[in-house]
């Protein structure tokens, strides 16, 4: 069902889909993988972090973690 949309203001899209009107089917997919070691992922106005020995494993033995070929 058609509908009257007013103005709209999009300032980011960090992936994905925007769809306005009609549709039948919509499925964004992504994968990702991270790695960090220690105090990797601070955020903030002030971060004070003390690591001694950090060290990160990223041997990873699995062919396939996240399957999303075909997954609709």
């Amino acid at each position: 069902m058609p509908a009257i949309i007013g103005p709209v203001q999009i300032v980011n899209v960090g992936g994905g889909i925007i769809q306005f009107g009609d549709t039948v089917y919509i499925s964004p997919k992504s994968s990702t993988k991270t790695f960090a070691g220690s105090g990797g992922f601070n955020t903030g106005g002030l971060i004070v972090t003390n690591n001694g020995l950090s060290g990160t494993n990223t041997l990873d033995t699995n062919l396939i973690d996240q399957p999303i070929a075909g997954n609709n």
